[in-house]
């Protein structure tokens, strides 16, 4: 009888303590990177093969500067072969998951996410490198929101059919198909397993840079960021004008 009353003592605390310490989520944010060499091709009209480099490294430098003053991500993961993005990322207290290879961004990313749920993370945030605006006020925004579990979250590009950002929980809850036409396509796996989508509007994060029209919108909107500091050093600005 004594056994049972303290197995009964011992259920009622355990409940107790579960409803008033729930259990913590954990949160990890997650930045692919390519080497700049194969990066932003759609700029080749504009900028030069070294040109392109230096600008992708400004972006990075951008986002890692936003990720820095950020609090809501538990740890950052770097996904990348690329040596100078390795070393910065531990400079930077990152944790990077060296790839061997890399086929593509959906192949890194998804990789990454299912070493990151092997880990114990519930959550991941991808958030690409070519986001020169992004403040960490947007990555803390964007965190903040309650993803139900299975959920996912979706923030848009400005045009509208592409993936700028994702919050998965749990992190490998559907296959990434990032490129073309993507926020279809990964509102199109969510409804395969029954999972809905929430679609979060985000004017900084949405701006990423594929076109010389980005580069545009960015100098317009860019000022005090390090990679509009690079195109003009560059002399972009007065290109895109020439070719008007």
């Amino acid at each position: 009888m004594t056994g049972r009353s303290g197995s009964l003592k011992t259920w009622v605390e355990w409940t107790w303590m579960e409803s008033f310490c729930p259990v913590r989520i954990m949160r990890a944010l997650l930045i692919p990177i390519k080497d700049p060499l194969n990066a932003k091709t759609r700029l080749a009209e504009v900028l030069s093969e070294e040109e392109r480099r230096r600008f992708a490294w400004a972006m990075f430098e951008d986002v890692s500067q936003a990720i820095a003053g950020a609090q809501k991500p538990d740890r950052v993961f770097l996904v990348t072969n690329f040596a100078p993005a390795i070393e910065r990322g531990r400079k930077q207290g990152w944790d990077v998951l060296t790839e061997q290879s890399q086929i593509s961004e959906s192949e890194s990313v998804d990789w990454a996410s299912r070493v990151l749920a092997e880990r114990g993370f519930d959550t991941v945030m991808r958030l690409p490198a070519d986001l020169p605006l992004v403040r960490a006020e947007d990555i803390e925004e964007i965190l903040s929101i309650e993803v139900d579990s299975p959920g996912a979250l979706l923030i848009p590009s400005r045009e509208g059919s592409g993936t700028n950002a994702i919050v998965r929980r749990p992190p490998t809850l559907f296959p990434s198909r990032f490129g073309p036409n993507s926020l279809h396509l990964h509102k199109q796996e969510a409804t395969r397993i029954g999972v809905e989508c929430v679609i979060v509007n985000n004017n900084r994060i949405g701006l990423d840079i594929d076109e010389p029209t980005d580069l545009e919108a960015l100098i317009k909107e860019g000022s005090g960021t390090r990679a509009v500091a690079v195109l003009s050093q560059m002399r972009v600005v007065e290109r895109l004008c020439l070719k008007r």
